[in-house]
């Protein structure tokens, strides 16, 4: 195994928190929550108010306001000023729901939150998110399962959702081994079969290959680097990584909110794959937006490894 990296100085640790940004490239959610973290949530207000039932980039933007330590603060503020604010309680909810994941709120008043913003909003997905969330850490495989489907009858192609799905699905059986016919592919392919031909949804082979790795490589079925493993590297796995580069090279739609979690895990399989030049067409559209998974994976600083698996791939390009 190699030995651990050096420790970050503090203009790579603030460059590292730029780069894995959960707003990504949404630079009007980058406004509104330094605004939030100052106790102004009239910006979220507005930022939620444009953003109307395009549920995919309502449920990025609470998700990450969710994440500033004080906005459950704030949304209780924004409740008192105006009582039938939907989107203060679907925020308040997402709030509650990341303080019970930190171990700072029972789930129990998380749930509740979410069932309060459920009941006020029954046409948006995103408290049904929260409650998805923590399930996936927390209960048992049919209540997420349950919540999926609510998820899904609001919002079929619902990309947060699929992806909290697919890593739960990958932590079933985590000591049994390689398994090429483990439940996580299976579901991956249904969801991107099922999903319109523009979604991105056609990337969750990928997803659903990378998790499992991650599980695998936890497990010691895996080596805990990625590169020297050969889950990238079998026929189905070749096929699974080619189909979804081709869907890409062909995608138009660039304005998905969370496209840049896709094309994280897509050229991360093209660097285990060995394929330098798809790698590097890759980093070229994503920039610094690095994301946490599956860089990370399985026990790895995700900043570094980006950096060493970008500058390695534009170096051989």
């Amino acid at each position: 195994m190699s030995p651990p990296p050096p420790p970050l100085g503090r203009s790579r640790r603030r460059a590292a928190a730029q780069a894995l940004d959960a707003a990504l490239d949404d630079t009007e959610l980058v406004a509104a929550r330094a605004a939030l973290a100052q106790g102004r949530w009239q910006a979220a207000r507005a930022l939620l108010a444009r953003t109307g039932d395009d549920w995919d980039r309502r449920g990025h933007r609470v998700t990450v306001l969710a994440l500033e330590p004080y906005s459950a603060a704030w949304a209780d503020d924004w409740l008192l000023a105006e009582p039938d604010s939907v989107d203060a309680a679907v925020l308040l909810a997402l709030a509650r729901v990341r303080r019970a994941l930190r171990g700072k709120e029972e789930p129990a008043a998380a749930r509740e939150a979410c069932r309060t913003a459920a009941a006020l909003a029954p046409a948006d997905p995103t408290p049904w998110l929260g409650l998805l969330m923590l399930e996936r850490d927390l209960g048992a495989h049919e209540e997420a399962a349950r919540l999926f489907g609510e998820v899904r009858a609001r919002h079929a192609d619902h990309h947060h959702a699929h992806h909290l799905m697919v890593a739960r699905l990958a932590e079933s059986r985590s000591d049994a081994g390689l398994d090429p016919l483990h439940a996580v592919y299976d579901f991956a392919h249904w969801a991107a079969e099922q999903a319109p031909a523009d979604s991105p949804l056609a990337i969750l082979p990928v997803v659903a290959h990378a998790e499992r790795y991650r599980v695998l490589a936890a497990a010691g079925h895996e080596p805990p680097d990625p590169a020297a493993s050969g889950h990238w590297s079998g026929r189905r796995a070749r096929q699974v990584m080619k189909a979804a580069f081709d869907w890409w090279l062909e995608w138009e739609h660039e304005g998905h909110p969370r496209r840049l979690v896709d094309l994280n895990f897509l050229a991360h399989a093209k660097v285990c794959e060995g394929r330098g030049a798809e790698a590097a067409a890759l980093f070229h559209r994503i920039g610094e937006h690095a994301t946490p998974a599956p860089w990370s994976y399985p026990d790895r600083d995700p900043y570094s490894a980006f950096r060493a698996a970008r500058a390695g791939a534009l170096g051989a390009a």
